[in-house]
């Protein structure tokens, strides 16, 4: 039941929205008191309660603190006569979702009401999730591969590189697969090898003898033996220095290793997990990178996913973001608008899940009101999403788990970051491998919602947008192009592939124009 409690010491307020509510199927209840509604609250609760601001004994604001306390998921609505600044700041720091002056349009207050109503259906449906927040969100399937491969890894010590664009988690993966390892009782150790200078990265990771250089006052042990029975992280591997993928390669091989300045060997009871950025076999071919040592590292092959490449995990993981951010500046938590969704979704995310969560800090802070609407989203993300609508990503193969030896050229490829692809020319593409057609549809709804959140206020209304229609075009012409490319302009030969008539291809070919292409 939609319940919609209205809390007002005006009747004629109380009366018309009561019945304006209940003609759109809302159950209401409503309340002359702040008091009297309190009391309701010990037996029931509302999903959205409307409340004035100024009424006789406690206020709309205090009555918003005590909802707040008991009832911290639902939506309130705030009313007033007096639009001043002090009573929209009071409301809004108080957890408000929206601030509603007197005399209001009655549909628009309807309309707000609703909006609030299914906010609250769907903080309710996450709030278990909220609670209990995973170490890893993901439902998109190449996050559910990496999952699965953290499964399957997960009683083994076997050495494994991951790979992904900056930002996708790399060392969050690296966490988990340590979790859920036989190791877990022990350390994690994590070292970034592009942020430690080059003549102190041998000490970090070895340790060193007392003397063993100038200003080495004692004996220090390294990052091999801090991990010693546990795991050891080496994020940007890449970056590694040639003379120190020497002394790595030689314990990986061996399993033993001297501190620096020192005699007596050490055995390292170690397991090793690798990520980078960058594709590996490039710098092995451009001599920056020992090819003895990235087969080592390359025993097992992760590879994480860009944002842009799991678009349905971009509002869970920012309704996340939004409330850890909450919880750390110590305020409510924010809650996105369905264009700012789409807008966010149409976003390509260079910076991927750290730039997301960046972005949900900034407008935590930044944003005007509880719900973000899309103008509220940080310029970058409006402007990238706007000139991205008309892009999409070019979608590799999902997560995989690979032993070396059963690597191959196309699979080797595969593994490079996407490019940018325009959606007319994704038809001239070579033939995807089942896994990457799987994900048009994927593809084709992030095109939607970017060019959904980026449509003209114009074209919203009832009858005014082609999109449907301009949509549908595009994809008839881009599937027939397709086809007469594949069959070498052999109309009928197309025709009969894609299991249509002779006829039929012919009026569309030239009902889209392709004649001219």
């Amino acid at each position: 039941m939609n319940a919609v409690w209205i809390v007002d010491d005006d009747q004629s307020i109380r009366w018309v929205l009561e019945r304006a509510l209940a003609r759109e199927g809302f159950d209401v209840r409503a309340f002359g008191t702040a008091r009297d509604c309190l009391r309701a609250l010990d037996e029931d609760s509302p999903q959205v309660l409307v409340s004035d601001i100024r009424m006789p004994g406690e206020s709309g604001i205090e009555l918003l603190q005590k909802v707040k306390e008991r009832r911290p998921a639902t939506p309130v609505i705030i009313m007033t006569a007096f639009s001043d600044l002090e009573s929209a700041v009071s409301a809004f720091q108080g957890g408000a979702f929206e601030y509603l002056p007197k005399p209001f349009d009655l549909p628009k207050a309807v309309e707000l009401i609703r909006r609030a109503v299914d906010e609250s259906a769907r903080e309710a449906a996450v709030e278990e999730h909220i609670e209990a927040t995973p170490e890893m969100l993901g439902q998109a399937p190449a996050m559910q591969e990496v999952f699965r491969a953290i499964g399957r890894l997960s009683q083994s010590n076997v050495t494994v590189l991951i790979t992904g664009e900056s930002g996708t988690g790399k060392e969050l993966v690296a966490r988990a697969l340590h979790r859920h390892s036989p190791r877990a009782a022990q350390a994690f150790v994590a070292l970034n090898t592009a942020a430690i200078p080059r003549d102190l990265l041998e000490s970090e990771l070895f340790g060193h003898e007392r003397g063993a250089f100038t200003g080495a006052q004692q004996m220090r042990r390294g990052r091999f033996e801090q991990a010693e029975g546990g795991t050891l992280f080496l994020d940007e591997i890449g970056d590694m220095p040639a003379e120190l993928q020497t002394r790595l390669l030689r314990v990986l091989a061996d399993g033993h290793f001297y501190r620096v300045g020192g005699h007596q060997p050490l055995r390292a009871n170690v397991r090793v997990i690798a990520a980078t950025h960058q594709d590996l076999e490039d710098r092995v071919r451009d001599g920056l990178f020992r090819e003895d040592l990235f087969h080592r590292l390359n025993v097992i092959r992760l590879r994480l996913p860009a944002l842009s490449e799991r678009t349905e995990d971009i509002a869970p993981l920012a309704r996340h973001f939004l409330a850890k951010s909450a919880r750390e500046l110590g305020v409510e938590p924010k809650r996105l608008s369905e264009d700012a969704a789409l807008l966010l979704a149409a976003f390509d995310w260079p910076g991927n899940v750290r730039q997301l969560e960046n972005v949900c800090h900034w407008v935590t802070v930044m944003a005007p009101a509880q719900t973000i609407e899309a103008k509220d989203l940080p310029p970058e993300v409006k402007e990238g999403a706007r000139a991205g609508s008309g892009t999409v990503r070019a979608v590799a193969p999902v997560a995989s788990v690979q032993p070396v030896g059963e690597t191959n050229g196309a699979a080797d490829h595969a593994l490079l970051p996407p490019p940018q692809v325009p959606l007319a020319v994704v038809s001239s593409l070579a033939m995807p491998s089942a896994q990457e057609a799987a994900r048009w549809a994927a593809l084709l709804e992030r095109e939607v919602a970017g060019l959904l959140a980026t449509q003209p206020q114009d074209e919203r209304g009832a009858g005014n947008s082609e999109l449907m229609d301009r949509l549908t075009r595009e994809f008839e012409a881009t599937i027939i192009r397709a086809a007469l490319r594949h069959t070498r302009g052999r109309r009928i030969d197309a025709a009969m592939r894609l299991g249509i008539g002779r006829n039929t291809i012919t009026r569309k070919i030239q009902e889209l124009k392709l004649e001219e292409d």
